[in-house]
């Protein structure tokens, strides 16, 4: 059932719809629909367009349809329908004959996706959190389970200074509890409802259009009707909100790719999550890693051609809009599964301590410690810098760490070292030195883990009550 057939006496290509019709994948949308159809149902009722008796007949036959919809019993592949809301108000039609056709009174269906959409978001945005959050736990759980283990921090992908495990896990927890608050500060924003619009200038009804933001359980209503038609910056927001947070997946996906390559063996991911070769029968590849990573440049792709799609659009609404959803649907998935399997990657984790501990070990992580060490005694930091450089030169020469050179060799570099050096120049030394907020430190981490475990236990709460 076309919407706008009265102006035209053709028919329309089937090229024209393959290109125009929107109900394969908007379909999605209908219990978003159905829900909006409702509220709208209620306001013109209050507006005397509908009897008692005709409003009552649409909220039972919508009641209805909402309920099929719900249990994923509308027979979507059978319709010729151009997009969900011709197939909702058909499937009313249907049932009520021609009251049906009195629902769509006063309303576009440039302000009905608008609102569909964004119940639609609002509904993902619920998921999205619980996925951050479960991957939030699985890394608190990783760092605890190997709470005493370190191993080498990186800059420029070569050794730096050694860090506890645990530190390593938070600064991927500090990541998604950004890509958390982002998303609850663009559902603030995408929190207002269209509804009431009309195609761009509003509607002549006297619709009450606070009660109908408050029964769709939005905060306020758009404020103007050619922005509300028109805008798409909530699906934008999500987007980046998506994009950013993938970017973090993608950093952590490349973080233990390189911790369980042969060269680090550092890790060992479980069988659930790899992959082996057709040819070669040792190889067991971090495939759930590498698509995470991989996915990240598909979720960047879907940001890019919806803000090249809005630049040039004048207001208020275009066609070009219906574009906004094929590429943020398949975002949001992709990153709901990659949020998911990095938490199984993460919960059958084991980490080589002993190897890693090791790396840490011969990484010449303590050269800075010597030079610490030199500055205690009086010696200007860069002095003492080019010095502790030399004797990371001789132990290089030596094949061994600098706290194997003995101290007539240290003392060769500088007559200040002596035996005291040797404590100093110790791993776990290196690493409980930083015994500050922030720091590597056993003391500093354990707390940050405790903290940030009941974060999470308060975050959850917050999420169950809402």
């Amino acid at each position: 059932m076309a919407l706008w057939g009265g102006r035209f006496t053709g028919d329309t290509s089937q090229m024209f719809k393959q290109v125009n019709d929107s109900l394969p994948f908007d379909q999605v949308m209908a219990v978003e629909d159905i829900t909006g159809s409702i509220a709208w149902a209620n306001a013109i009722a209050k507006a005397a367009v509908l009897t008692d008796q005709e409003h009552q007949q649409l909220l039972s036959a919508l009641q209805e349809l909402l309920s099929a919809a719900k249990a994923g019993e509308l027979d979507f592949a059978a319709s010729n329908e151009e997009d969900i809301h011709s197939f909702v108000e058909a499937a009313l039609i249907d049932k009520v004959g021609d009251i049906g056709r009195k629902l769509h009174t006063g309303r576009s269906r440039n302000d009905q996706v608008a609102t569909d959409f964004r119940l639609w978001c609002k509904a993902h945005i619920g998921q999205l959190r619980n996925d951050i959050l479960n991957l939030i736990k699985a890394l608190l759980d990783c760092g605890s389970r190997y709470q005493s283990a370190i191993l080498p921090g990186y800059t420029h992908l070569q050794r730096a200074q050694p860090v506890r495990f645990p530190h390593w896990c938070l600064a991927y927890v500090e990541m998604l509890k950004r890509d958390l608050s982002r998303l609850d500060d663009a559902q603030q924003r995408l929190n207002q409802s269209p509804l009431g619009c009309g195609a761009l200038a509003g509607t002549t009804y006297p619709i009450d259009r606070q009660a109908i933001a408050d029964e769709l359980g939005f905060t306020v209503p758009c404020q103007n009707s050619l922005d509300a038609v028109s805008d798409r910056d909530f699906v934008l927001e999500l987007l980046f909100c998506a994009s950013t947070s993938m970017m973090h997946l993608s950093r952590l996906a490349e973080d233990l790719i390189f911790y369980n390559s042969g060269e680090a063996g550092f890790t060992r991911l479980s069988d659930d999550v790899t992959s082996g070769s057709s040819l070669m029968p040792q190889k067991k590849n971090p495939d759930g890693l590498e698509l995470m990573r991989g996915k990240c440049g598909r979720v960047f792709g879907h940001l890019q051609g919806l803000l090249v799609t809005m630049k040039g659009l004048p207001l208020a609404y275009n066609k070009d809009m219906q574009e906004d959803k094929e590429g943020a649907m398949d975002a949001f998935h992709q990153w709901h599964i990659c949020l998911a399997i990095g938490a199984e990657v993460l919960n059958g984790l084991e980490l080589n301590q002993e190897r890693c501990r090791d790396a840490a070990q011969k990484g010449y992580a303590n050269a800075t410690e010597l030079a610490d060490y030199l500055v205690g005694k009086g010696i200007p930091f860069r002095t003492a810098h080019d010095l502790a450089g030399k004797a990371v030169l001789i132990a290089i020469q030596q094949n061994c760490g600098i706290e194997d050179l003995s101290l007539s060799d240290l003392q060769a570099i500088s007559e200040h070292i002596t035996d005291d050096v040797y404590p100093i120049l110790d791993l776990d030394y290196l690493v409980d030195k930083r015994n500050i907020l922030g720091g590597t430190g056993a003391a500093p981490v354990n707390d940050a883990l405790f903290a940030a475990h009941e974060w999470h236990d308060q975050q959850r709460e917050a999420q169950g009550n809402n």
